[in-house]
């Protein structure tokens, strides 16, 4: 068996980036759509919908990112950075419906070292 060329996995990975951070999009955004079209599992929680979304933010961003980065570390860092903001926001807008009340600023800090992290591993990391 021939190995598939490289544009045909880049081609892959770039719609699998875009469906995984589109279908973030739409859990964070829209979370009752959400879970009535695609997560149908009883009971209905917004919360989690939004920890779905988060999650698929991130992972999304972990394969756009290797697109344009050969640095592993910093492609996961940038996919945990924006999965980690988006679970900020996630926190930011339930924060009325349950939790802790220190859960969004436990999460803005993770979300920002994240950030930090990342930033400074692109500042240090040679070009591609």
């Amino acid at each position: 068996m021939r190995p598939a060329p490289a544009h045909v996995i880049r081609a892959g990975v770039a719609v699998l980036g875009i469906i995984s951070v589109g279908a973030g999009l739409w859990a964070m955004l829209a979370p009752h759509s959400f879970y009535d079209q695609a997560a149908t599992f009883p009971p209905y929680i917004r919360h989690f919908i939004h920890d779905i979304g988060a999650f698929q933010i991130g992972l999304g961003g972990c394969l756009i990112a290797a697109l344009a980065f050969s640095d592993a570390l910093l492609v996961v860092l940038i996919g945990n950075a924006l999965g980690a903001i988006s679970h900020f926001a996630g926190h930011v807008a339930d924060r009325s419906i349950g939790g802790r009340s220190s859960d969004p600023y436990t999460f803005a800090a993770l979300a920002i070292l994240l950030v930090v992290l990342a930033v400074a591993r692109w500042r240090t990391s040679a070009p591609d």
